[in-house]
């Protein structure tokens, strides 16, 4: 019998819910481990040796250990049987990259910290917004969103014809992104995202996973 994998994290964090949408997709048994980084005395001791650099999230399959989403993504593509999450194309492939590439450097921080966490979390939390970040956030949120748009093309997904790696990266980050005002507005403006999206947010592992 296979040993199930173990995803090590918390699942409001959108890189452990690109690795919870990936395995969901493959159709692959798994267990969460709950770990908080932002504890009072930082990440635990006994993560830290799964990932040395104290951020989530961490996996581990049957002894072996691997950190970094996009590593540990392609690992739960090709370790286990499913449908496959990655084009087989060299050039839908590094479309594929390229967009996880973009979701990582330009979209994540100014979409979920800068956007989402001062409009939507900190409040929540009787915090006041930095209205001056969010503001300064605005033009490269966009940018990151027209980006993405002109990857996306005329295509359903955005490394072609099926859903990727790339859409599942996606995913968490607009989950999150949509939420707040301009976040919504942004996205708005760019039709051929918001229809990809509109039809991503509907499927059942994203529903599952990014709405809670």
């Amino acid at each position: 019998m296979q040993a199930r994998p173990i995803v090590y994290g918390a699942r409001y964090s959108v890189y452990v819910r690109s690795v919870l949408l990936a395995l969901t997709e493959k159709g692959v048994a798994h267990d969460v481990v709950e770990v908080d980084v932002f504890a009072k005395d930082g990440p635990p001791a006994d993560h830290l040796a799964r990932h040395p650099f104290g951020k989530i999230p961490a996996f581990e399959h049957d002894g072996f250990r691997l950190y970094e989403t996009p590593a540990i993504a392609r690992y739960v593509d090709e370790a286990f049987l499913g449908p496959a999450l990655q084009p087989a194309d060299p050039r839908g492939c590094a479309r594929m990259m390229q967009a996880i590439g973009i979701l990582d450097s330009y979209a994540y921080r100014c979409w979920v910290w800068d956007i989402y966490v001062e409009r939507v979390s900190l409040p929540k939390r009787g915090q006041v917004p930095d209205e001056a970040k969010i503001a300064a956030a605005l033009p490269k949120a966009a940018m990151a969103a027209k980006a993405l748009e002109d990857i996306l093309d005329n295509r359903p997904y955005l490394a072609g014809e099926a859903i990727s790696l790339a859409d599942l990266h996606a995913a968490p980050m607009l989950g999150y992104f949509e939420r707040a005002p301009e976040g919504a507005a942004t996205i708005s403006r760019h039709a051929r995202l918001l229809a990809w999206w509109r039809s991503l947010s509907k499927r059942p592992s994203v529903m599952e996973i990014c709405t809670y």
